[in-house]
């Protein structure tokens, strides 16, 4: 793989690759920034909203996700019939709405509500994300490309608490999910003036339903793609296990409310770090390689963290040090296992993302509830939901490649839509 490759895949799009790779992120990022811009708020939004029962509050996160799985199963039709831009623009309009409606939210039933359609939204910025990567990468170039997206991506939630820190310290809690508004709206525009249309008129697809069945089956019926779809999903249930009760953790286990935005910042920039090294090695290593040598190592660090759990010698050090490793695991994790999934998935693209999509969110965040809400005021649960989902994980690897473990493909070509 070439620096000249990436760069052509990526001149196609109207953008130099830097600027598509940074807008690409953009997109990406608007689900982040809904998650966990607002996690420091969500004590004053319990105590506004009247929430009784503090892992309610989790409940904010997991009803956004939720309409954010399910919303992926329209958006790939939607995109492989109409194409790329005018749907990614209506997925970012209805984010943006559906923010300002979070904010103006006076119960936690219509908080659920704004939530929901919030992540409805959001869906389609998922989807279109990695379809438009995929109109013109595959194999370890779109890993390659999905890892430099997920860099910058991935800074996020390392800035995001702190971000949405400040913005309490001069204005209402509110005013977060009217930040969220504004940087959609700002994405979309940056896409209307620079991102011209990836998905050639001949490729696009009419929505037909013994089409779109076919389509559904060939997604379902490959081997390779429904594995590392579910390994994805419980490993991101893990993760939301995490930041469901990461602010309680800090706050009722350790009593540092106001180091929370820091130190859950600190431990996500090891998600961008490994997304960097995944950038840098993935292309000489190969994706099963690294994905799955990092797997070992996210069941390694688990069973380490339970049995120190047990034991009682959790301090927030050793807590703050074992989810920044597993985060490093999954930075390297993620982007590959994406890139395996939909590795024979090019000429159905849309509705594989979707699928995919729906199957690592939904399945995600109910896994992510389920571990959030055993929180019982130490932090054990969440050290034993990290332990079971990485050996589920490594189970269905396992099983997806036969018992064949850390081979290597050749890299795939650049694929080009005349």
């Amino acid at each position: 793989m070439s620096h000249s490759d990436l760069a052509a895949g990526a001149a196609r799009t109207g953008m130099g690759f830097k600027e598509f790779v940074a807008f690409i992120a953009a997109v990406m990022a608007t689900n982040a920034l809904a998650i966990d811009t607002m996690l420091p708020a969500l004590p004053l939004i319990g105590r506004a909203l009247h929430i009784a029962h503090e892992n309610d509050r989790q409940w904010i996160v997991t009803a956004y996700l939720l309409g954010f799985g399910v919303a992926q199963l329209v958006y790939g039709t939607l995109a492989d019939r109409y194409g790329r831009r005018p749907v990614l623009f209506v997925a970012l309009a209805l984010y943006a709405l559906f923010s300002v409606f979070a904010g103006m939210a006076d119960s936690l039933h219509t908080m659920l509500i704004a939530r929901v359609l919030q992540g409805i939204g959001a869906a389609g910025t998922r989807v279109l994300a990695v379809s438009i990567v995929r109109d013109r990468y595959a194999g370890r170039q779109m890993a390659r490309v999905m890892s430099l997206a997920f860099l910058v991506f991935f800074a996020v939630p390392v800035a995001a608490p702190s971000i949405g820190q400040l913005v309490m310290l001069v204005e209402p809690w509110r005013a977060v999910f009217h930040l969220l508004a504004l940087f959609g709206a700002a994405v979309a525009v940056w896409g209307a003036v620079r991102l011209p249309e990836t998905l050639h008129e001949s490729d696009r697809l009419r929505i037909e339903i013994a089409r779109i069945a076919a389509a559904f089956r060939q997604c379902v019926s490959d081997r390779k793609a429904v594995g590392y779809t579910f390994a994805q999903a419980i490993l991101f249930g893990g993760l939301l296990g995490y930041i469901n009760a990461a602010q309680q953790i800090f706050t009722d286990v350790y009593h540092v409310p106001s180091r929370f935005p820091i130190l859950f910042g600190c431990t996500a920039a090891f998600l961008a770090a490994a997304s960097l090294l995944n950038a840098r090695i993935v292309g000489r290593l190969g994706m099963h390689r690294v994905s799955h040598a990092a797997l070992f190592g996210y069941v390694a660090v688990a069973a380490s963290h339970v049995a120190i759990a047990r034991l009682g010698g959790d301090t927030l050090w050793v807590f703050a040090g074992a989810q920044a490793l597993i985060l490093f695991c999954i930075g390297l994790i993620g982007p590959n296992f994406g890139a395996l999934a939909m590795e024979s998935m090019g000429h159905v693209a849309g509705t594989a993302s979707s699928l995919q999509g729906f199957v690592t969110s939904v399945g995600g965040a109910l896994v992510g509830f389920a571990i959030g809400q055993q929180f019982d005021g130490t932090t054990l649960p969440i050290c034993v939901g990290y332990l079971v989902v990485a050996l589920s994980a490594l189970a269905i690897v396992i099983a997806t490649e036969g018992g064949r473990l850390f081979h290597s493909t050749a890299p795939a070509a650049t694929v080009d839509v005349p």
